[in-house]
């Protein structure tokens, strides 16, 4: 017999080469949906779509589910069915579950649902179902959209988007909050901050009240009560912070960073 050759350790992330290193999914994802969500927003049809990108209209159609763009009764039937079901079995039995309810079959019914892997989802999304760097993204876009158009409307979007980010308060203090869905499955618009064991409510037009209180956006705002004697202002202050629609003065800035 021949000498016996040493066994050689693997080294770790070794093992068969990818055929495509240069394939990444969640960027071909990402691609897609984006080319799919610029042809709708132009009013094209999903067929339309469909045969501009090389892809069938159901996939188009979840492509623009997942991005938060595409909505009919039967989509949202399906998600709010889905959602239900969703809260207490996972995803293979919801899904069987929500074909029973609405008698569909498995692809129509996964054909109104968003994709669950990849780095994008809408932002009606819950940041548990979402990686750490995805929802860094979805925070960093929702910024980005509010600074280049300041409007009550993509106020709400950055609202929505940070449910759950722990801000702080002038002091320090940390807090967050959530926000609660109505008829339709749309949030409403009131934010529950949660403290400490409490839970208390801000309304809406607290916080539009204190926005038409920036004198401009950007500018220092020294404490909380420049917003307005408004309740929950020392929760807004915190939030307008982190929206990037105020600044504030240093010493604060190192409480509201560490």
């Amino acid at each position: 017999m021949g000498e016996k050759i040493p066994y050689k350790t693997r080294n770790p992330g070794g093992g068969r080469k990818k055929r495509k290193p240069e394939y990444d999914a969640g960027k071909n994802l990402k691609e897609q949906m984006d080319a799919a969500v610029i042809l709708y927003k132009d009013e094209m049809t999903l067929q339309a779509i469909a045969d501009a990108l090389s892809l069938n209209p159901i996939k188009v159609r979840k492509l623009l589910i997942t991005a938060g763009v595409y909505e009919s009764d039967t989509a949202k039937l399906v998600r709010q069915t889905y959602h239900s079901f969703r809260e207490t079995q996972d995803y293979s039995t919801a899904v069987t579950s929500t074909m029973s309810a609405l008698q569909l079959s498995r692809p129509s019914v996964t054909s109104y649902l968003p994709y669950e892997k990849g780095v994008y989802y809408p932002e009606t999304a819950e940041a548990a179902n979402i990686s750490a760097g995805a929802e860094r993204q979805r925070h960093y876009r929702a910024v980005v959209t509010l600074k280049m158009n300041p409007c009550e409307v993509n106020l709400w979007k950055c609202v929505v988007a940070f449910r759950g980010y722990k801000f702080k308060t002038l002091s320090g203090l940390p807090f967050t909050y959530k926000l609660k869905k109505g008829r339709g499955d749309e949030f409403t618009k009131e934010l529950w901050i949660d403290r400490r064991e409490d839970s208390k409510s801000l309304a809406w037009s607290s916080v539009m009240l204190a926005y038409h209180n920036i004198g401009k956006i950007g500018e220092v705002v020294d404490r909380p009560k420049a917003l307005g004697d408004i309740r929950g202002v020392s929760y807004i202050y915190g939030m307008f912070y982190r929206f990037g629609l105020i600044d504030v003065p240093k010493k604060v800035k190192e409480k509201m960073t560490k």
